[in-house]
């Protein structure tokens, strides 16, 4: 996987600013625990941190060859005709551009796919991205043509952000790696306090001022005529003209080849396993693609939530009962995660989890995953997840509900999953001048402006596409990046099928009529997938991902956040309606928890990033 940094100054001489590149690319140490290399030329400083995945002996970065005979160079070797990439990621077409290579007479000195991408931009330049299937954040640095690309996968699931200067940019898989610049402040003013409690992600935008994301499917350039943005993807309107049996093979072939690409690795590897149909599909898919060797599974529980598991509207069900019919379906090597209240409120993991995010998170379920992948990473170095299928295929409970997609916004704001959103208890001058609903709604009619239509569609079709798009662009971006943070922050590199872009358009182009041809959500997963799967995981209704029941935990962040109102230095004094908080604190009741850890969220991060609010 892996973390990248630089820093690029086309009228400074920065050969003497090793240090400030190491200093930027030990912030990625977490994502990269395996190698660490530095690139430091006249002006360009590039830096890596490696999680060795494939290729373990040969593949360290930044690799470098000339731009002009593709010969490899030493990267702390810099000269005149550098191209030097340093890449986080992975491409699963890789070996077919290998070949392709090899027979073009392209000297490759290793099997890893950062050298591939590398020799695709020498030969294509920025139309090499093109090429690539994958989930990947790189930068290629061009010393002959002194221009910098930054490039990020179509869905962005892999991490990647800039921060203009006066004579060039800085970038880095996270914020932090920026912030180490001895020029950036965190300084966040009201447009980025409005990402962090909005609940809508804005492609481009990042919370700390002056910094930007690369847009999924996006190349930036940067030379010295200054920045430029090109678009090499975007979802599109196709007419869908299979009929259901044929769109129902061509998803399975689509996920079992994605699926099959993406259990190639040099390392263990498992899936994640909660039970529901997407976890268990890729789990049984990757179980008949390993053959005799059985696949590994992980799941996380809490203690005592089975036998206690209070159902309500969101969560039906718990997890554990239908794991277990999926292990003993497929016979995989299984471990589950048990957590307790002391895991959950233990101040170290909390710190670990806040550092890793930059940003206030989800509380217990942000704490959860990162203990689930801190266990997994004691046996695995890479995991499959069910991320996205839920946005691809529609299942959340808010694509059935009539009120949410009539509601003229987005739709998670006013349906079943609006109460995890809750109340803002925002101080009465900071929602006035954040004015959330008029930002909102500014931010809604911009993402609709953006989605793709199809000539004469109308009605519930025309509908239903604008809300695949914005659940694809607006929503799960937030959960990509919560995964890739918690992952990467003990080092483990989490492969997401459902994220495969040729999956992605087709199944969003298919009608959602034939979407829920059987009355029910995921149709067409659940008919791809139902003779590889136990029957009582085909029936089962969604669940999210589980957050704890334990009136113990809302009881412990209840006091935290009580003490922390009490701090006269507390960012809340100015930023939260503290009466109204401290009473529901004083009287904490089950479903407050992730109100009170948003709270506690914001407070932590002003005071462990240092962040200077301007709001």
């Amino acid at each position: 996987m892996c973390g990248i940094t630089g820093w690029i100054d086309f009228e400074r001489d920065l050969r003497g600013q090793g240090e400030v590149g190491a200093a930027m690319t030990a912030t990625m140490a977490c994502r990269g625990p395996d190698a660490a290399g530095l690139h430091v030329g006249e002006h360009a400083v590039l830096g890596h941190r490696r999680l060795a995945v494939i290729d373990v002996e040969r593949g360290d970065q930044p690799m470098c060859v000339d731009a002009r005979t593709g010969r490899r160079r030493p990267a702390d070797q810099p000269g005149e005709d550098d191209l030097v990439i340093v890449y986080s990621g992975e491409t699963y077409t890789f070996r077919e551009l290998r070949a392709e290579q090899r027979a073009d007479g392209v000297e490759l000195v290793t099997h890893s796919d950062t050298e591939v991408v590398l020799h695709e931009h020498r030969r294509r330049g920025a139309a090499a991205v093109e090429r690539l299937n994958g989930m990947f954040a790189y930068a290629v640095w061009d010393a002959r043509e002194q221009s910098l690309l930054l490039v990020r996968d179509r869905l962005g699931v892999k991490p990647l952000y800039y921060h203009p200067t006066a004579h060039g940019v800085l970038f880095g898989s996270e914020p932090k790696a920026i912030l180490a610049h001895p020029e950036v402040e965190a300084v966040v003013d009201e447009d980025g306090l409005r990402q962090v409690v909005g609940f809508v992600h804005t492609p481009g935008a990042a919370p700390y001022r002056g910094m930007r994301e690369v847009k999924p499917g996006h190349v930036v350039r940067v030379d010295r005529d200054g920045v430029h943005e090109h678009c090499y993807w975007r979802l599109e309107a196709h007419e869908h003209t299979d009929d259901l049996d044929t769109t129902i093979d061509t998803v399975r072939e689509l996920l079992l080849d994605t699926t099959r690409r993406q259990l190639v690795a040099d390392v263990p590897i498992g899936t994640l396993l909660s039970g529901g149909l997407d976890s268990s599909a890729l789990t049984a898919i990757a179980a008949r693609e390993l053959g005799e060797e059985p696949v590994r599974s992980f799941a996380v529980d809490f203690v005592g939530y089975t036998e206690g598991f209070q159902a309500d509207d969101l969560r039906p069900t718990p997890d554990a009962p239908y794991v277990a019919d999926v292990v003993a379906h497929v016979r995989s090597d299984h471990t589950d995660i048990v957590l307790d209240n002391a895991a959950l409120l233990d101040p170290a993991a909390r710190r670990a989890v806040l550092h890793a995010r930059d940003l206030p998170g989800l509380g217990d379920m942000d704490t959860s995953l990162y203990l689930l992948f801190k266990a997994i990473r004691e046996r695995s170095t890479v995991a499959v997840s069910g991320e996205s299928a839920d946005e691809v295929f529609g299942g959340y409970a808010d694509f059935h509900d009539p009120a949410a997609i009539g509601s003229g916004s987005f739709p998670w704001l006013h349906g079943g999953m609006a109460r995890m959103v809750g109340d803002r208890h925002l101080a009465p001058p900071v929602e006035k001048a954040l004015d959330l609903d008029a930002h909102l709604a500014e931010q809604y009619d911009a993402a609709l402006a953006e989605g793709p239509r199809l000539d004469g569609e109308t009605g519930e079709e025309r509908r239903m596409r604008e809300v695949f798009h914005l659940y694809l662009t607006r929503f799960l971006p937030t959960l990509l990046d919560r995964k890739d943070r918690m992952s990467m922050a003990v080092g483990l590199e989490v492969r997401v099928p459902f994220c495969d872009h040729r999956l992605v358009q087709y199944v969003v182009d298919t009608p959602w009529s034939m979407k829920t041809f059987d009355g029910r959500e995921k149709s067409l997963l659940r008919a791809a997938t139902r003779d590889l799967l136990p029957p009582s995981v085909v029936d089962r209704v969604k669940s999210p991902y589980p957050a704890t029941q334990d009136r113990g935990y809302v009881e412990g962040v209840a006091r935290e956040l009580l003490d922390r109102l009490d701090r006269p230095d507390s960012a809340l004094t100015h930023l939260a309606d503290v009466d109204a908080l401290r009473d529901l604190a004083r009287d904490p009741q089950p479903g407050q928890q992730g109100l009170f850890d948003r709270m506690i969220g914001i407070d932590r991060w002003v005071e462990d990033h240092d962040v200077r609010l301007e709001v």
